[in-house]
């Protein structure tokens, strides 16, 4: 199966606008909405990465991981869970959509109902990355670090071509398990504990 998912996913395209064309935040927003099949992201020097669509695996393993943690906010109820359709605005200009986030509400308050509509301009609290079966691990792990040096107090990339997680905090290494039962997104998500395999076994059907 993973044969078919690597042949239906590409490594996005990046397309330089500038200086022929200039696009602040609010002119990125109208883009995207009016290229609204198209996922797009922007990098800090405003570069556009247009990515191709989830494949099967990946649309599973996102559906899934979005579940939970949406079960868990719901149960904490100190924050707010975001998929990959929403925007962030980070300090350093680039505009993400990580496959799951959340932000706590106290920050969501201080934002007007005008500012909730376009692109959020903060780095969310807790970012996750689900690797494809084509994705560029390196890639991957460099947006990690850009959402760490914006403000992210925690950060986890799945891969689960290698089965395996790398974690990240602020001024700390990123530490890598490998086929992890369980991790806990203490003291940043409290009570939380995500099952990987779980995740893993939802990205194959099961």
């Amino acid at each position: 199966m993973s044969d078919v998912i690597e042949e239906l996913e590409a490594p996005p395209l990046m397309v330089q606008t500038s200086p022929v064309i200039e696009l602040d935040d609010e002119s990125l927003f109208q883009f995207c909405q009016i290229n609204g099949e198209l996922r797009i992201e922007r990098t800090a020097d405003g570069k556009l990465i247009i990515m191709p669509p989830e494949g099967g695996s990946s649309g599973l393993g996102n559906a899934e991981l979005i579940q939970v943690f949406a079960n868990w906010a719901d149960a904490d109820g100190t924050g707010r869970v975001f998929g990959s359709s929403a925007g962030f605005i980070l300090p350093n200009k680039a505009m993400r959509a990580p496959d799951v986030s959340w932000v706590l509400k106290e920050r969501l308050a201080r934002l007007t109902k005008e500012e909730m509509k376009k692109f959020l301009s903060l780095c969310p609290d807790f970012v996750l990355e689900l690797r494809s079966e084509s994705g560029s691990i390196g890639v991957l792990k460099a947006k990690m670090e850009e959402y760490i040096a914006n403000g992210a107090r925690l950060g986890w990339l799945l891969d689960p071509v290698r089965k395996q997680a790398h974690i990240y905090r602020p001024k700390k290494h990123p530490e890598t398990l490998t086929n992890p039962a369980k991790i806990s997104g203490a003291p940043v998500l409290k009570g939380f504990a995500l099952d990987v395999p779980a995740i893993w076994a939802a990205m194959e059907g099961h």
